[in-house]
């Protein structure tokens, strides 16, 4: 009788015990990535030995994972969707922003990477109204933007003939804004190579050529080479300056940082 009454007082100890030891949070919450030796607890370990335990990912190779690090870790980073296509301008017939966006398709969890941005900016110009028909003339600067922004201009029309493949302008810069260096939102970094004494090539391609008339607002292709025209940055209207043209030339010669785009 006696042996069975301090065998019962035995289990209710270790029942005990392995509760006290069972409701202990493990790895939840406490995930790292690599090895890192600061992220550990107090817990069952995977060999079930009690004690010290890591919820790093370099505990897989030495063995002393918390007992729960396979159901709570390892850190997932955020993962995103690719990018839509650029959305039509904001505004018709004027210097305006398009957008694109992209979207969250797995959330961060137990320390992973935070998700990225989720929508860009790019400075743009439309030719057409919001009834489709055409803007007009327009006097006024040069509007440009960065290189980048030619590469998603269609090569063909809608019937799949190829458009006229445009030209190159050389200009000398005499002078820009100083907002132009300073700025430093993405989609306008490329303002920062606008630099007074270089010279820069602006493409202009369609549909930036107006009307047909085989030229594009601003190219100063009608002026004289000591004549000072103005430019204007897309997406970024502090930044402005002055420029004399050197030469049209079929195909741009100048680096890449310093090639920009009529819109």
């Amino acid at each position: 009788m006696g042996s069975s009454v301090e065998f019962a007082c035995l289990l209710l100890v270790v029942s005990t015990l392995g509760k006290n030891h069972l409701v202990s949070a493990g790895c939840s919450g406490k995930c790292c990535r690599g090895r890192d030796l600061s992220c550990l607890t107090t817990d069952w370990r995977m060999d079930r030995v009690y004690g010290t335990c890591y919820c790093d990912k370099g505990c897989v190779r030495t063995q002393d994972c918390c007992f729960d690090y396979f159901t709570e870790c390892p850190a997932q980073d955020c993962a995103v969707s690719d990018w839509t296509f650029w959305s039509g301008c904001a505004k018709p017939c004027q210097p305006s922003v398009r957008v694109r966006v992209r979207h969250v398709e797995q959330q961060p969890s137990n320390s992973g990477e935070p998700c990225p941005s989720l929508q860009q900016q790019s400075g743009c110009r439309e030719y057409r109204d919001h009834q489709g028909g055409p803007c007009g003339p327009h006097s006024g600067p040069a509007f440009i933007t960065s290189m980048e922004f030619g590469k998603g201009r269609p090569k063909h029309d809608n019937y799949g003939n190829p458009l006229d493949a445009g030209f190159c302008v050389e200009f000398t810069l005499e002078s820009r804004t100083p907002h132009c260096s300073v700025q430093n939102r993405p989609h306008t970094h490329w303002t920062r190579y606008i630099t007074e004494g270089y010279k820069v090539c602006v493409a202009c391609e369609p549909p930036a050529m107006r009307n047909n008339s085989g030229s594009c607002q601003g190219d100063g292709l009608e002026s004289h080479k000591e004549a000072l025209l103005h430019w204007q940055a897309v997406g970024n209207h502090q930044c402005s300056g002055t420029w004399k043209k050197i030469q049209r030339t079929q195909q741009c010669d100048c680096p890449p940082q310093h090639s920009f785009v009529f819109i």
